[in-house]
């Protein structure tokens, strides 16, 4: 019976052999690993070139898309007759120039998409089999 009441245990019985469950003999959970030192990686040339290689991306496609958006909103704010010149009939070039704001989010993100998978993605893998010695999950 699983339930039922087990005798108390004598020092006699310390000299017995401890269950085994099918021949295992140690646990199988893993001691934890210390923790990465997280100062010398951010001064690992591999961090420092990881983040020299993402700003290289992210800073001109920024102030690109920055200066085309302010310029796109002072060009509605100053030349409302520009922007309200019809292309083909009630489209205009102020609605070319909104729908153009979409398409070009759209492709600065296929475009960072496209650098992170080549030059960042393997350079982070890299550095975390470094800290850990260990593949990602």
């Amino acid at each position: 019976m699983p339930n039922a009441p087990q005798p108390p245990r004598t020092p006699d019985d310390a000299a017995a052999p401890a269950a085994t469950f099918g021949e295992i003999e140690k646990s199988a959970m893993r001691s934890p690993a210390p923790p990465p030192d997280y100062t010398a990686i951010a001064r690992s040339p591999e961090f420092l070139d990881l983040r020299t290689r993402l700003r290289r991306f992210v800073f001109p496609m920024s102030a690109v898309f920055l200066s085309w958006y302010l310029g796109y909103v002072a060009v509605a704010a100053y030349l409302p007759e520009f922007m309200s010149i019809r292309l083909v009939g009630v489209v205009n070039i102020g609605l070319v120039m909104g729908i153009g704001q979409f398409a070009t989010t759209i492709l600065i993100i296929a475009l960072y998409l496209r650098y992170a998978a080549r030059q960042i993605d393997p350079r982070v893998l890299a550095l975390y089999r470094n800290a850990t010695g260990e593949d990602p999950r």
